[in-house]
């Protein structure tokens, strides 16, 4: 492989609801904050330990920007696919460093309740079904 490789994948709850930001040239940039959550079992203890890393997600595509800003919310799960980015900048003459997450695309795994509140329903839950215990509508 001649090539590398920069991709992200991340499935996650959104910290805090999206910021838009839109500049003079029409463009905008979407910005918030991914938390993922990695859990495990302690060999020494038995007990459960979890560990959250937060991401910081930036959409620079203004069309993906805008559905964001519309439908995003704060606890939502989504599903993100991007590229990692590391930059610096200036305050007060110390420079700061910062990775993101600059995202290609995003899936909603929630969505709001029918009620349009601000609780997100999984879309996985499940749906009654009937079943049958008959063996008569077996084809065989």
């Amino acid at each position: 492989m001649s090539g590398t490789v920069n991709k992200v994948i991340l499935i996650g709850n959104i910290g805090k609801d999206p910021e838009l930001k839109t500049f003079e040239n029409g463009g905008k940039i979407l910005n918030f904050s991914l938390a993922t959550t990695e859990s495990w079992k302690d060999p020494k203890t038995g007990e459960r330990v979890s560990q959250t890393d937060w991401h910081n997600i930036v959409i620079r595509k203004s069309s993906l920007a805008e559905i964001g800003d519309q439908y995003l919310k704060k606890g939502m799960k989504i599903y993100v696919e991007g590229k990692i980015r590391n930059r610096n900048y200036q305050v007060n003459g110390e420079t700061k460093y910062i990775t993101e997450i600059h995202a290609d695309e995003f899936t909603m795994l929630t969505a709001k309740t029918p009620d349009a509140s601000s609780q997100p329903m999984a879309l996985n839950e499940p749906i009654p079904t009937t079943t049958h215990e008959s063996n008569d509508d077996l084809p065989f």
